[in-house]
């Protein structure tokens, strides 16, 4: 378990869209159950994102989905429906402590950057940026065109972090779970939750 004299008291919104990536949702996931320091995770997964989990996991429909991501059952991440606008995520009167959206499709991005909330992701989103909460959108889509690049600025402007997806190699992975562990690593100490276990890069001395 991750030790911290920090409080129990981070909650989360974690979501996942259709774009290719479901193993550092996974990575991200196991390690917001094992931090002590987090006391709730929302997690919403979009129906493409469910596609996508089927395609690269094997993971197949919505009904016990956080289990089979983790591997066990877990009370401290709280699947919510994608299409719930009540849920509680929707409010800005739910305190969270930020969301991350991984991976984040250019779909998901454009109806964010224009304000659009058809369903609890965007929404969520939403509420992020109009309660001034970190939004981390890890972009995962290569090449860019013009309008991606354009609706990056837009979220970036409206106070979005653009975290792209892309992987470490100085620290040699092993294994794409390795691969995956480190990048969601990264991610949490941007939300202030530095992982005992990251890899750090300490310079190289001169040959």
């Amino acid at each position: 378990m991750q030790n911290s004299s920090q409080p129990s008291a981070h909650v989360l919104t974690v979501a996942a869209t259709g774009a290719s990536g479901a193993l550092f949702t996974r990575a991200l996931l196991l390690l917001l159950e094992r931090d002590e320091r987090v006391k709730t995770v929302n997690f919403i997964a979009s129906d493409n994102a469910l596609r996508v989990f089927a395609e690269e996991l094997s993971i197949q429909g919505r009904s016990n989905l956080v289990q089979h991501l983790l591997g066990s059952k877990s009370e401290k991440i709280q699947q919510q429906n994608v299409d719930d606008i009540g849920a509680n995520v929707a409010s800005g009167s739910y305190s969270t402590d930020g969301m991350v959206i991984l991976p984040c499709s250019m779909g998901t991005l454009a109806r964010i950057a224009h304000g659009f909330a058809g369903n609890l992701i965007e929404r969520a989103a939403d509420v992020c940026l109009k309660e001034r909460r970190p939004l981390v959108l890890c972009m995962r889509e290569t090449p860019l065109n013009r309008i991606h690049i354009r609706n990056m600025d837009l979220a970036a402007e409206a106070g979005a972090t653009i975290y792209p997806l892309i992987p470490t190699f100085y620290n040699h992975p092993q294994s794409l779970d390795s691969m995956g562990h480190q990048f969601a690593c990264r991610v949490l100490k941007f939300l202030g939750l530095e992982q005992h276990d990251a890899y750090v890069w300490k310079g190289q001395r001169d040959l």
